[in-house]
This record gives C-alpha cells, structure tokens and sequence, in this order.
C-alpha cells in the first residue's frame, strides 16, 4: 500500500515538474498582460502624430494669415480690417475663429516677441482645444494646439520694387553709362533677363539700391558700382508684372489733331490723335482725366512746362502703326500725378502693350522732372534721367528695357498715389 502512495506521489511530483517546466503557453500569458500596454502606446503615438499634423497645418494657416494681413496693411495704409483678412486666408485650413473651439487672435502691432514696435507688424494667433483619446490614461487636463506667427509689410523692409525691366533675354536690359549716379531711395530694382550681362553698369555710373535681383548675370565690372543693403541676387524667378492685367480703357475718334502750345494754356482729357507738342515758353495744365495719344508723339522741349494731377497719358494707335511715344528733352519741368482711382490708378504713363518691342521713349527732364506714379511701358525702351532728389516720393519704372543717361532718383512712398507696389514680395514673414 505504501509502496502504491510512493508511485502516486512520485508521478504527481513529475507531472508538477514538467508543468513548470513547459514555456508553451508562456507567449499567450505575456500577451494578455502587456497587451493593453502596448495598445495605449500605440494609441498614444497615434493621438500625437494626429496632434503633430494638425500644428503643422495651423502653423501654415498662422503664417499666411500673418503675411496677407501684412499685405493688407502695405496696401491700405492702415490697420483696418485686418482681421477679416488673416480669418479669411485661415478658413480654408479648416480654421475658422469661433468654430469648433477655434480662435483667430490679430494684434497690430504685435502684443510679443522682437517686433512690438516694427512698423506695420501683424501677429497672427489661432488657438484650438483638443478632444484627448488615450492620452487621457495619464493626464486629464486639457490639450490646447496653438500656432503664432508674426509678418512685416514691405514698407519696413524696404523690399518693394521701384525699377524693373520686362525683357526675357536683352544684354544691358537695365543699363547705365557715364557718371550718370542712380539712387534708388528704400528699393529695389528687378531685371527679368536672364541675359549674362542682363545688368550693366559701366564707366563710374553708381547704383544705390535696397536689393538687385536679376534672372540672368551680373558683370563684376559692373557689380563693383552697384551699392546695395540686401544684396545683389541672380539666377532668381522673373518678377511679375504687376499691371499685367490693367486695362487703360477704350477710345474713339479724334478730340484735337497734331495739338501745339507755346503760351500758359489748361487742357482737357481726351484723344488726341497725331500727337503733342510743347515748344519752349509754353505752360500747360492738365485737367484730371485720360489722355490717349493715338499716334504721334509727346515731344516736351527745354523751357516747356506740363502739370497735372489725376492725369494719365495713354500712348497708342487706332490703326495697329505708328504707335505714339515721348520725348521730353533736358531742362523741360514736369510735374504729373496719375489717379488714384479707375481703370489707370496709379499709372501716370501708359503704353499700348501692343506697340513693338523696343520702341523708344525718353524722359530726360533732369532734376525737374517728376512723375507721382507709375510709368508703364512694358514694350518700350526707356532712356530716363531725371525725378526729385528725396525719399518721399512715388515713382515706379516698369519697361521692356531702361538705359539711365544721367543722375536720377527714385522712391516708392506711394501711400495714397494708387500704385500697385511689385517685387519678390509685398510682405515677410519674420517670427
């Protein structure tokens, strides 16, 4: 009978030996347990990658806000309605101020960072509470995704342009001879050739500029008379043409033919077909308006004088031939403003887009010439000396080319002129 117990008892020992012996069950054991673990980890990493995601896409919707309110502000002059327009550039990434939780702070000035008391700076801030998952397993407390971004408008940074020249491949598409010293007062200048000498500046003619930037190249010969604050940049994207769209209106008939002034005389708008002439002696006032001149051409000679507020002039032709174009010869005084508002505001010049490339347009008034606004002549080529030796005025020069023959002067505080202001970039992201 012992002998019987002994075996039993010997044979149940084994079977407990082999029992904690055998690993086969161990893998399901290990699951059960450390699989909750695993799942909220992989739960978490989720949550954080969705979270990760979503402050990318606010941050792309913060820094556009930011520079399109920026814009807004270069363009108005003012801090008003900016808010509509950083919410209105926030929308479609799915940020609307006052949905889901979403807020869309504007502050202009910004009420933080480096740039409190930076001209124009605009702050952008959108806020937006988020739903916890498994992270809610280790901390209850709200999760809050905010992105904040900070841009200045170009009239801070000086990066508007002021000269630019349209042609895709001429040598010396802006050129300067002589000692003839251009000073560009706060801006830029832009050549969209991406010819290798696409800029040139020869003998000791100067430039003084904000920035260059150029498609093509630079000469060293010429980059050594060019002084600029931001730099001189080539192999850069062409700029584009800012009044590209603008329309200068339709016209008909012939209001007065081969027109001549030689006294103290005031116009009026309208066609004028076989051009202008105004011989030395005359003194000619132009009422607000338009002005085609339908073929012909502008001739201003020394000792005339041409004045006139809200006035463009339109250089065309009714018959597709003989385009208009200008001449204003050294010591004339000229002193226009274009509109500020309708089809041609800010544009003081304004030429046919039609007309051959290269045709020639000079304004070499000197020192007593100026022009409040825009001359567009994206097919001329422009021989310009002249405009007022002061940072406070509003001249744009956008043609197929520009040659400088003598000193001259810009500067873009074009603030009420009706300007469209153009370059790389009307504002910059800056926090």
């Amino acid at each position: 009978m012992l002998e019987t117990i002994s075996a039993v008892f010997v044979a149940q020992c084994n079977l407990w030996i082999r029992f904690g012996r055998d690993q086969s069950g161990n893998y399901a054991v290990l699951t059960a347990l450390t699989a909750p673990v695993l799942l909220g980890i992989a739960g978490l990493g989720t949550e954080v990658g969705v979270w990760s995601v979503k402050h990318q896409t606010m941050q792309s919707a913060a820094d556009s806000g930011a520079v399109s309110a920026a814009v807004a502000y270069y363009i108005q002059g003012n801090n008003s309605n900016l808010s509509v327009q950083a919410n209105a550039v926030a929308s479609p990434y799915g940020f609307v101020n006052g949905s889901n939780g979403v807020t869309v702070t504007v502050n202009q000035p910004p009420k933080s960072g480096t740039h409190t008391t930076t001209a124009g700076a605009v702050e952008v801030i959108i806020t937006q509470p988020q739903t916890r998952l498994f992270s809610a397993m280790w901390d209850s407390q709200s999760m809050t995704l905010s992105a904040r971004a900070v841009a200045i408008p170009a009239s801070s940074w000086g990066g508007t342009g002021c000269v630019a020249a349209l042609s895709g491949s001429a040598s010396g598409a802006i050129g300067t001879q002589g000692n003839a010293q251009i000073a560009l007062n706060n801006c830029s200048m832009f050549d969209n050739s991406s010819n290798a000498s696409a800029l040139t500046a020869g003998g000791t003619s100067g430039i003084s500029a904000y920035s260059v930037n150029v498609v093509g190249q630079v000469p060293s010969a010429s980059a050594a008379n060019i002084s600029v604050t931001n730099g001189i940049q080539t192999g850069g994207p062409p700029m584009i043409d800012p009044y590209g769209n603008t329309s200068p209106g339709s016209f008909s008939g012939c209001d007065q033919h081969n027109y001549s002034a030689k006294t103290t005389v005031t116009i009026s708008p309208g066609v004028y077909c076989g051009g202008i002439n105004l011989n030395a002696g005359a003194n000619v006032t132009l009422s607000p308006g338009i002005y085609y001149l339908d073929q012909g051409n502008l001739q201003v000679n020394g000792g005339a004088t041409m004045t006139g507020t809200g006035v463009t002039l339109v250089f065309t032709s009714s018959t597709g031939h003989n385009y208009a174009n200008a001449t204003i010869g050294g010591g004339a005084t000229i002193n226009l403003t274009a509109p500020t508002t309708g089809d041609t505001a800010g544009i003081v010049i304004f030429g046919d887009r039609n007309m051959p490339a290269g045709t020639t347009f000079k304004f070499e008034g000197g020192a007593s010439q100026i022009f409040g606004g825009a001359l567009y002549l994206p097919k001329a080529a422009v021989s310009f000396s002249g405009g007022a030796g002061t940072s406070t005025g509003c001249t744009q020069l956008i043609a197929n080319t520009v040659s400088f023959t003598g000193t001259s002067n810009f500067a873009i505080d074009c603030s009420g002129y009706g300007t469209k202001p153009f370059g790389f970039g009307l504002a910059l992201l800056v926090e």
